[in-house]
Parts: C-alpha cells; sequence; structure tokens
C-alpha cells in the first residue's frame, strides 16, 4: 500500500490517497504533476508539507526501482550485464549471490542474448529492458516507470506489461501518454493541474473521461 497525507510539493497537492497493491497508472495532460508526483513516490524529492509512506517507511528507506522516461539517464556501464548487476554491487552483494540474481533476472527479462553487448549499440526499445532489468535486479516492493513506453512499440509494451506481470512486484506505478495501456491497469489515476481528479478502476475512472483525449480508442470503437 502506498499511502499520501495532505502532500504539498510545487504545485501538487493531494489531501488523501491510497494506492492498493498491483498496477496503477498515471495519466494527465502534460504539466499536471506525473512526473513530479512519481519522483515523491520514489524519494528523490521530498514533499514540501505531508508524507508519502511506502507500507510504514518513507520511499528513501524502501525498496524502489525506478525508470526514467529516458533510458540513457539510467545507464551507467558499459555492458548488460554490469548494468543490469550494478544495484546489488553497489549493495556489496557477494559475487555468487549477484550472478545468480543477474541471470535469473536477464531471463525474466528475456535480454540473456544481450548480456555482453555494449549498451551504446543498442535500440532504445532494448534500452527500456536493460533499465527494466536493473530496476527489478534488487526485488523491488515498488516499481516506478516514467512513461518509458514512449520508447516501446505495440509488441514490446505488451511484452513490458507481461514482465511486469511475472516479476510478482507488489506495487507497480507506470506513467503514461498510452490510454489502451492504462486501461489495462487494475487502478487508474487522474492528474489535473496538480491535483487527483479521478482515482478508481479503469472503467470507473474512463466512463468519467468518455468525450475527452484521455479515453481508450478501442473503447471508443466498441461504443
Amino acid at each position: 500500500m502506498i499511502t499520501i497525507r495532505s502532500l504539498c510539493y510545487r504545485h501538487l497537492a493531494i489531501d488523501a490517497l491510497d494506492i492498493p497493491p498491483g498496477l496503477t497508472s498515471i495519466i494527465g495532460p502534460n504539466g499536471s504533476g506525473k512526473t513530479t508526483f512519481l519522483r515523491l513516490c520514489t524519494g528523490i524529492d521530498l514533499p514540501e508539507a505531508g508524507s508519502v509512506l511506502i507500507g510504514d517507511r518513507s520511499p528513501r528507506y524502501a525498496e524502489i526501482g525506478w525508470v526514467n522516461e529516458f533510458p540513457d539517464r539510467n545507464i551507467l556501464f558499459d555492458t548488460v550485464r554490469d548494468e543490469v548487476a550494478s544495484p546489488l554491487r553497489f549493495r556489496s552483494m557477494s559475487c555468487t549471490e549477484t550472478g545468480d540474481r543477474v541471470e535469473r533476472c536477464l531471463e525474466l527479462c528475456g535480454i540473456r542474448h544481450l548480456q555482453d553487448r555494449s549498451i551504446r549499440e543498442l535500440s532504445g526499445g532494448e534500452k527500456i529492458l536493460v533499465a527494466v532489468a536493473a530496476a527489478l535486479v534488487h526485488t523491488p516492493s515498488v516499481l516506478i516507470l516514467d512513461e518509458c513506453d514512449s520508447h516501446l512499440d505495440a509488441t514490446r509494451t505488451a511484452a513490458l506489461r507481461q514482465l511486469i506481470k511475472r516479476s510478482g512486484t507488489a506495487n507497480v506505478l507506470q506513467c503514461t501518454q498510452q490510454m489502451e495501456v492504462a486501461a489495462q491497469s487494475d487502478q487508474v489515476l487522474y492528474l489535473d493541474e496538480g491535483t487527483v481528479r479521478l482515482f478508481g478502476s479503469p472503467r470507473e475512472v474512463f466512463s468519467r473521461l468518455a468525450g475527452t483525449p484521455f479515453y481508450p480508442l478501442s473503447w471508443k470503437c466498441r461504443a
């Protein structure tokens, strides 16, 4: 559970919000506070007032995996294997444990064939998968994705969705501009002008957004 109370930071203001386990998509107009919200949930930024709790912990003391919208900003090392291993090495984990975890994560993410490649040689979509693998390798309780699907085609977006399910991560927050992606979430959070306007199941939220740009095309066709 992610619990937010009396949160204020810059133009973002949220009185009370409880996000249960599952996949939650964050949608809304540009400048509505989506990335700011995610940065507060990761602990990258700290609120000016109020609190964000992951379970009963501040985000800075919780296990969180973070993937930035721009994959090159996530990457520190030259090869895929070293990049995926880096969070474990920073924790001074043993070589044996690190190797075992990296092997499992490469397999989970379907990028074992890339492990010895230089990241500079990868496509944008491949870099996203490497960044997701590095975020998952330490088994986070929360995975946060900031519009990383903007670099993926439909096939890889579907593969990423399946990967998230297989990872078993309790809470996943994803900011997306693709309403078809958001429609397949457990919950949808609609932000506008720094405020939570709607939160609930996709059916509950999108029923209030019919006639706006924030309505899945497939739902329009079905209607």
